[in-house]
């Protein structure tokens, strides 16, 4: 069954001993960060989601690294593992199934049963249940000051909704905001992402305003949804509904013609002038660096929707592993089947905390003919925001690309990096810091599967060290209590 609301989550994790309730004072400017820092890093056993109860000079409680481990995230999203993610899309997909590609890419639309994923609108909404319009003000939550170098204080886990100024389609995105005062906050809209779009859109037709909401908390699958790169045209709330298994309740806003989850904590309405830019930053971020300011859009506040009581859910993001190391890792295991679909080749793939995402992707595969690893690159490098990938390792399929020992010793041992290093350019993560140019730089492929014949290399390739089977299965029995 899918968690109603975020208050559902916390009792979930509560009951299984992976929520703490700090109920010591805290103040919200760079000591929460410091600590969610070190539970993050901290032996498994500590780290677990944190409520702070007793937030100093606020009445709302704090939720943090709800979303920081395998466990808590599969549990987010209604599933065990986080493979388990990957099964249950490729069962919807269903590989096996003869026909052509476009048949099994028509299967595509089956992800998304409409009848049970599409949102459901409800009238009246706990996340409604106190309305600010006359003096909307964002002073009283406690939003977070993460870094020592940061510009100011950031909303760093929210659901942005917009919808599209000509179709009238939704997106829904998680950008960062930064507030400048008690009623405009800075929108960072990378140029690649959805909702940077909508409002190039509205800047194209000088449209003096462009209807913005920014939901925070609800169902933790929703919340999810909003971090996921989906392909255009798919909406994120439908994702949602298909992640929980039932639609997600969703009620109009009061002051802007847009629709949030009924079920969230806090909401805030508002407005974006196309014209109108701010310079937003510095930001400690994922990369482990402090992304640079930049003139980005500014929201303006005409309403504040909470509960009686709420909760506000926040995040840390900075030098990985942090807790949206987990939410990307959902993405990838949620994206596999897809990619295994388009290219059949591909048996698995790692995107691993060190790379931070879009620094390093390892993908395993089954060759069968020269030069397969380039195409598997520059497939790679045309699907959607996997367009921003700096560097793509292709090992053989008898590697496991989840363990990095045997990653480098296979990319630095089966390459001549005259033969097997591909450099090409093109457009990189807004928050590339090393790139020729903003958005803009260069992109290595490195073929580390083993050559043979097919490659023409000129001489043999040698044999792998492989024990015999038969001296395993003695030493297996011979000698137990080693735990060999």
């Amino acid at each position: 069954m899918p968690f109603a609301d975020l208050r559902e989550f916390i009792a979930h994790l509560e009951n299984r001993g992976q929520l703490r309730r700090v109920t010591a004072p805290v103040t919200r400017d760079l000591e929460i960060t410091e600590i969610a820092d070190r539970i993050s890093r901290g032996p498994a056993e500590r780290n677990v989601a944190l409520l702070f109860e007793r937030v100093e000079s606020f009445s709302t409680p704090i939720l943090i690294n709800a979303f920081g481990s395998p466990q808590r995230m599969a549990a987010a999203l209604g599933v065990e593992h986080l493979n388990d993610l990957s099964a249950r899309v490729a069962q919807v997909l269903d590989l096996k199934l003869p026909g052509t590609f476009f048949d099994k890419l028509r299967r595509l639309g089956d992800l998304f049963d409409l009848a049970k994923a599409g949102p459901r609108r409800v009238r009246s909404a706990p996340c409604q249940e106190v309305v600010e319009t006359a003096a909307p003000s964002l002073a009283g939550l406690p939003i977070l000051r993460c870094w020592p170098g940061d510009a100011g204080r950031y909303i760093t886990l929210p659901m942005v909704f917009t919808r599209d100024p000509v179709s009238g389609a939704r997106n829904v995105g998680m950008y960062r905001l930064q507030v400048y005062d008690d009623r405009t906050l800075g929108m960072h809209w990378q140029i690649h992402k959805g909702s940077a779009e909508h409002h190039r859109v509205a800047e194209e037709q000088s449209r003096s305003r462009m209807e913005v909401a920014v939901a925070l908390g609800g169902d933790p699958a929703a919340t999810y949804a909003a971090s996921a790169p989906l392909p255009p045209g798919i909406d994120e709330m439908v994702f949602a509904g298909w992640l929980r298994g039932a639609g997600v309740p969703m009620v109009t806003c009061k002051t802007v013609d847009l629709e949030v989850p009924a079920e969230a904590e806090i909401v805030l309405e508002g407005y974006v002038d196309p014209a109108e830019r701010r310079v937003e930053g510095p930001f400690g971020d994922h990369t482990g660096y402090y992304s640079l300011a930049r003139e980005y859009p500014v929201f303006h506040l005409t309403a504040v929707t909470r509960r009686r009581h709420p909760i506000y859910p926040t995040t840390v993001v900075g030098r990985p592993p942090q807790e949206d190391y987990s939410l990307g890792k959902a993405t990838e295991r949620i994206f596999l089947p897809i990619i295994r679909l388009l290219l059949p080749e591909v048996v698995d793939m790692n995107m691993p905390a060190e790379g931070v995402f879009h620094n390093l992707v390892i993908v395993s595969i089954r060759k069968r003919y020269p030069g397969q690893a380039r195409k598997v690159m520059y497939a790679l490098w045309g699907l959607g925001l996997m367009m921003l990938a700096k560097t793509i390792v292709v090992v053989s399929d008898t590697v496991n690309v989840h363990d990095l020992s045997e990653v480098a010793w296979r990319a630095t041992g089966n390459i001549d990096p005259r033969r097997d290093l591909v450099v090409i350019e093109g457009p990189t993560d807004d928050l590339d810091h090393a790139a020729i140019r903003h958005r803009f730089g260069g992109k290595l492929g490195v073929d580390a599967t083993e050559k043979g014949a097919m490659d023409d290399i000129g001489q043999p390739w040698p044999d792998e060290i492989v024990m015999s089977e038969e001296i395993r299965a003695l030493v297996t029995r011979r000698w137990p209590e080693y735990g060999l």
